[in-house]
């Protein structure tokens, strides 16, 4: 099974510099399964030059960067298939619950329910019939290589059960693919949070989309909320109270001089932006 990752979006809309959308493809069938195609002219492209047929879109969250593809691609291509686990999701055909599995081909997609970034948000496990190859993730904004999603519509609680038992608990060798590069900003906070932490500082190793779980649990301050160094920094012990003032810290945490144009301070206040 082959992913293809395509981003950093180049677009003329800059807020969409670092999403990632994800292609799925299937070779012997050469039928392709698009993740959060919020750029559809680009995603199309890239099916025709490769012959693919497009046959469903899976949605992880309702927000205008990750959906904004939808209808415009249920329009272009016939008979497509929208899956997502929120009524909001633009141009959404079959809505998904949590545990439920689709299969495309020999793709196998399994739909985890993780509520908090938005009260509908879905997470994509997908493997293959009869691969050896590291199953995939799909986060979306709930889980970023070094870092996790903002709670703008749930809790530390609901963010916590995401974390640990949802996502922790897939195969320690899962491929993590995430929503945006926000890959160099999560690590200096990392670093800020366990300082001695060697896996956060490694300069000539930075992680990239795809990374996975198991070094997640490596350098991500989100999943070692039991580690000494990051409730030293927290100054709680309770693994949800450590989420909580991580995710606090997280939100004011700035690079300096870091001033957003007025075009990113509007999509900050609609909560698009950042992780």
């Amino acid at each position: 099974g082959l992913i293809v990752q395509i981003g950093p979006i180049e677009s003329v809309i800059s807020i969409l510099e670092d999403n990632y959308m994800y292609l799925v493809i299937e070779e012997q069938s050469k039928q392709a399964v698009a993740v959060d195609p919020a750029v559809p002219h680009r995603l199309l492209e890239i099916v025709k030059r490769e012959g693919l047929s497009l046959t469903a879109v899976l949605t992880t969250h309702h927000h205008w960067d990750h959906a904004r593809g939808n209808e415009a691609l249920v329009k272009e291509v016939p008979g497509l298939r929208v899956y997502g686990g929120d009524d909001r999701i633009g141009g959404l055909t079959d809505k998904v619950t949590n545990a439920q599995e689709l299969k495309f081909n020999s793709i196998n997609v399994r739909c985890l329910f993780t509520p908090c970034h938005t009260s509908g948000h879905m997470c994509y496990f997908v493997w293959e019939d009869e691969c050896t190859d590291a199953p995939a993730v799909f986060t979306g904004d709930t889980l970023f290589i070094a870092g996790c999603g903002r709670f703008l519509e749930g809790t530390a609680e609901q963010m916590y059960h995401n974390l640990t038992q949802v996502l922790g608990s897939l195969p320690q060798d899962t491929k993590v693919f995430c929503g945006h590069e926000y890959t160099i900003k999560n690590l200096k906070f990392a670093m800020l949070v366990e300082p001695e932490n060697e896996k956060a500082r490694d300069d000539d190793d930075k992680p990239t989309v795809p990374s996975t779980l198991i070094e997640e649990f490596e350098y991500n301050p989100f999943l070692r909320l039991s580690e000494e160094g990051v409730q030293k920094f927290t100054g709680k012990t309770d693994p949800i109270e450590v989420l909580r003032v991580l995710r606090k810290e997280k939100d004011k945490f700035k690079k300096p001089k870091e001033r957003p144009s007025p075009h990113a301070m509007l999509a900050l206040e609609w909560g698009l932006l950042r992780p």
